[in-house]
């Protein structure tokens, strides 16, 4: 239940202003800033409200379970191919291709917070470089100075600490506080690199390093990376932004309510929502206008769901380019174990990063660039350390098992690769033509091969972390392969944005082109990907949007 008592219910046969379908990184900031424009706004969210209290350390329930992904009231299966020509299937066992948490906040509830801001070059790459042949490769419609006044209400609003590093873009004012305090990890990793040349920071992170707008500071508990934050340090829009939606009197949070279609009428406006509440009853909510910030993932699944006679291939997808170019951001992970111990299981998951190679550079071969930090990586955790955490040949049951989780849990540090995403066509979501979930919707289908040069600059950079780690005095050393995956936390680019009709799904303020008064906000909108770190970004172009669309409904433009 929502923390407060005698907030609006609206009636759904009566049309309120917006209706926001998903309460994640771009719902929750879009719910906020809505509502305190003055607009009734109703949040359709598919998870449950959680509150920090509900949140716990329990591995079991939250990592192998999937409490916070799960859909809470019926089996919704998600299926994958690696080629279009090939039969998607559901995996068995292990986490669903696209990887979001349901709930109000979605996955900036579970995420790790590191908060990175794109560089100037993200939005015009292809300006810059040239084309790429068989890609989607394409500028952005806006551009970076455009959309630094929404990084920083970013980093004051919902609560940033960082200090600016030697190859960050121009900013118009500082964090709002200081870095978190540096790990273990940290010190070595910028040993390591300072060794070889390179130049580490401080890493942004969207934690309080001290109290923030009310909210406390960190308690360094250890457990950040795919679980909620029960002291409200982690800026999720479940602590930050729905508060102060709430707050307005205007927005009701409306949470196990899957929405599975959007109506529109005769000329082709959007008119109502149409949903499951908790008891998988039908309902409808009546809305003057819709935005739709539900993931990339969930995005095109819904516009997918929603086709008409007048829209055969779904809402808003007469350019036919609804799922597609689908990037999820290219990893490595290097492993490595020191003499000392090193406990990085407390605190939070990165503290130093380092941008040297964050740039394209011709001279490499291969397109890409990305970012290095220091993190332990899915292992912080006992029974994830115990599954993945051990170097090639360590032994696997028995005593001398036993002796070396001892060792490594308390001893260990991974160097994560994060990189590009080359946008392709083939890379898409689409709805899986024989699958369904427990309510007869057909499921998400994902279809997703990696670029060769994705998986070049994830080498590149897993070579530049064996230098480092090795300047460090790193005792042992090892890779994890980096083949490209099939489990995607960043879903990127299903509905892009772009000046043209016929190339892109929203124009540079978010509006459908075909919709006049649907807008679609979240990673779905993304041109290209960037280097890793894309939710600071969605969260910027959500301030962005919301600017806008009030523009729009003040001036009757919807």
């Amino acid at each position: 239940m929502s923390r407060l008592e005698g907030l609006p219910k609206f009636k759904t046969r009566e049309a309120v202003d917006f209706v926001i379908i998903g309460s994640g990184a771009a719902g929750g900031v879009l719910a906020k800033e809505l509502s305190s424009n003055g607009f009734d706004v109703v949040v359709l969210e598919q998870g449950p409200y959680r509150t920090a209290a509900d949140f716990k350390h329990d591995e079991i329930e939250v990592m192998f379970q999937s409490e916070l992904m799960n859909h809470p009231g019926w089996n919704d299966p998600q299926s994958f191919r690696n080629a279009e020509s090939k039969i998607a299937e559901v995996g068995r066992g292990g986490p669903p291709p696209a990887l979001y948490a349901r709930g109000v906040g979605g996955s900036s509830v579970h995420f790790t917070a590191n908060y990175w801001r794109f560089h100037q070059s993200d939005f015009k790459e292809r300006s810059l470089l040239g084309p790429m042949e068989g890609t989607g490769f394409a500028d952005w419609p806006i551009s970076y100075e455009e959309l630094e006044p929404y990084y920083t209400k970013v980093e004051w609003e919902c609560g940033v600490s960082g200090q600016p590093g030697p190859f960050e873009a121009p900013r118009s004012r500082p964090y709002p506080m200081p870095p978190l305090p540096v790990k273990s990890s940290g010190v070595l990793f910028e040993q390591g690199a300072r060794a070889i040349g390179l130049n580490p920071q401080p890493a942004p992170m969207a934690i309080l390093s001290k109290p923030h707008n009310g909210r406390p500071a960190c308690i360094h508990c250890g457990f950040c990376m795919g679980f909620g934050c029960e002291a409200n340090a982690k800026s999720s829009t479940l602590a930050s932004m729905i508060p102060l939606a709430e707050d307005t009197g205007r927005c009701e949070i409306r949470p196990l309510s899957t929405v599975f279609r959007i109506e529109t009428d005769a000329n082709g406006r959007v008119t109502e929502v149409v949903y499951l509440d908790a008891a998988g009853q039908e309902q409808a909510q009546k809305a003057k206008a819709v935005v739709l910030s539900a993931n990339g993932a969930e995005t095109p699944r819904l516009l997918f769901l929603s086709e008409s006679a007048s829209s055969p291939n779904g809402l808003a997808n007469s350019s036919g380019i609804v799922g597609k170019y689908l990037m999820g951001n290219g990893h490595s992970s290097t492993q490595a174990a020191f003499e000392h111990p090193l406990n990085e299981f407390k605190s939070v998951q990165v503290t130093r990063i380092v941008h040297d190679f964050y740039e394209n550079d011709p001279a490499r071969g291969f397109y890409g660039g990305g970012g290095l930090d220091a993190r332990p990586y899915l292992d912080s955790t006992p029974i994830m350390h115990a599954l993945g955490g051990l170097p090639p040949g360590a032994p696997w049951w028995g005593s001398e098992f036993k002796q070396s989780l001892r060792y490594y849990f308390t001893r260990k540090i991974n160097l994560l690769g994060s990189t590009t995403s080359v946008p392709l066509a083939s890379n898409n979501i689409t709805l899986d033509p024989d699958l369904k979930d427990d309510k007869g919707r057909p499921i998400i289908r994902m279809t997703y091969m990696d670029h060769a040069d994705d998986l070049a600059m994830a080498k590149f950079l897993q070579d530049r972390a064996v230098e480092i780690l090795e300047a460090a005095g790193a005792k042992e050393i090892w890779r994890d392969p980096v083949e490209g995956g099939t489990i995607h936390a960043h879903l990127l680019g299903t509905c892009r944005m772009g000046n043209d009709p016929t190339t892109s799904v929203v124009d540079k303020y978010h509006r459908a082109h075909d919709v006049p008064n649907l807008f679609i906000c979240d990673g779905s909108s993304f041109v290209s990907s960037g280097r890793g770190q894309p939710t600071m970004t969605i969260q910027a172009l959500a301030f962005r949007a919301a600017e806008h669309i009030s523009r729009f409904a003040r001036n009757n433009e919807i």
